[in-house]
């Protein structure tokens, strides 16, 4: 048998082997080609995905930023007269949500905003519901969870942005009949309840506990009045900083009394220092009071919360804001003694003590201060930690009328927003959203 034609059976003729070559040759370019495309194409993709998702996200924070009017109390939808107080509420949070979204760009392309709602954000599900809904939901006796499940609690913004009118260029994909690609991308920006506080956030050096502003069931109560000192969990002084040195003290509280409140930004979940003796900067913060309200108005104030779980001082963990009016105060031994002179005999009354709407007034003219402070404690609904009203009790241990004491009510109003999402919920929402999907 010849060997070379032996080999040519079996192997086939040099033409044929090239004819094989070839077509290997072009799958191999064929499959070459379709990589390049899918990484050159790819990447392009992942360039415009990535800028819509700018985009999206700076809607979503811009809409959800503009979520709540400026004082709180009505959810923003544009059609509020003009307020040189708060002149961003002339445009919708959908509105805002949209103009900040085509602010950006896609590979110089303008990004198309294909839906921008605002709605409820439930963590528990990680879900978003649109929600129109303009009635901004009561806060006050509400616990997370109850809130976190309630789609009436308007909280979120939702943008989609998209390149779909100019789709994302193919440049290999044009091979296999591409001619562009629909990209979108969405985002979500929750606001939730004031945590991290910004500079000037809050007004006075005092840090009030949690554990004086929730009732049994853990709710924020805004419907009762509580005084320090009384205990160790109502709340204290603080001079705003966080730091490693122990409590507050005498030197750094005072000049923060009645000024322009913390300088320093304060960082939800982290320690602020506090202290629960008595000051000198008391005096002065009277004093104040009595300028402010010549002893007839309530005393309207932003405070921080912190946990006192373990009492306070030195230091305690800040855990959110909280709104109160500061109703009365007692400065010293002689007004202690002569309550007839000292007790209050005219104080405005918190809406939600008079009719709801409108604030009213208490007064009395009973000669016995005694009979007058009972009466004021009952219409500020001050109680001790026990739960019994703080009336006059001849045992200096058992009164409600006691020297340096601060008698505060927590406020059930709407009100401004401040802060940094992070907070647990004391009545007060956050300015700063955050984003969430």
């Amino acid at each position: 048998m010849n060997v070379r034609n032996a080999r040519r059976g079996r192997y086939g003729s040099p033409q044929r082997q090239r004819g094989v070559s070839i077509v290997l040759l072009a799958v191999g370019l064929f499959m070459l080609l379709a990589f390049t495309a899918l990484a050159v194409d790819g990447s392009n993709l992942y360039v415009a995905r990535n800028e819509l998702h700018n985009a999206a996200d700076a809607g979503s924070l811009a809409g959800a930023r503009h979520l709540y009017v400026k004082d709180g109390s009505w959810v923003n939808d544009g059609t509020r007269p003009y307020d040189p107080e708060d002149p961003d509420s002339y445009k919708s949070a959908e509105a805002w949500a949209t103009e900040a979204a085509q602010n950006n760009s896609s590979q110089n392309e303008t990004v198309e905003v294909l839906s921008a709602l605002r709605g409820h954000w439930s963590f528990a599900t990680r879900t978003f519901t649109p929600n129109d809904s303009l009635d901004p939901v009561d806060l006050f006796g509400r616990t997370a969870e109850d809130l976190d499940s309630d789609p009436n609690f308007i909280n979120a913004v939702e943008v989609v942005t998209a390149r779909q009118q100019s789709q994302v260029e193919a440049f290999f994909g044009r091979i296999f009949g591409f001619e562009g690609y629909d990209v979108t991308a969405r985002s979500v920006a929750y606001i939730g309840f004031a945590g991290s506080l910004r500079p000037e956030d809050v007004d006075q050096p005092i840090a009030m506990c949690r554990q004086a502003l929730l009732d049994p069931d853990g709710n924020y109560s805004c419907n009762v009045g509580r005084f320090i000192p009384e205990g160790d969990q109502t709340g204290g002084w603080t001079n705003f900083q966080h730091n490693d040195t122990g409590g507050a003290s005498n030197k750094e509280v005072s000049p923060l009394v009645c000024g322009d409140g913390n300088p320093d930004e304060m960082r939800f979940g982290e320690d602020i220092a506090t202290n629960n003796g008595q000051m000198e900067a008391y005096n002065a913060l009277y004093d104040c009071w009595e300028q402010e309200t010549e002893r007839k108005r309530l005393w309207n104030m932003t405070l921080p919360v912190i946990d006192c779980s373990d009492g306070i001082s030195p230091q305690n963990p800040l855990v959110g804001a909280v709104n109160l009016n500061v109703v009365w105060m007692v400065k010293n031994n002689n007004q202690t003694n002569q309550i007839n002179t000292y007790a209050p005999q005219q104080m405005e009354l918190p809406p939600e003590n008079s009719d709801g709407v409108s604030p009213g007034t208490w007064s009395s003219a009973d000669p016995s201060g005694t009979a007058r402070w009972d009466d004021f404690v009952e219409a500020m609904n001050l109680r001790r930690a026990d739960g019994t009203l703080a009336k006059w009790n001849s045992n200096p241990q058992a009164n409600g009328w006691q020297a340096k004491t601060i008698y505060f009510a927590p406020s059930c109003s709407y009100h401004e927003p401040k802060g940094q999402t992070g907070g647990e919920n004391f009545g007060i929402l956050a300015q700063i959203p955050v984003l969430v999907d």
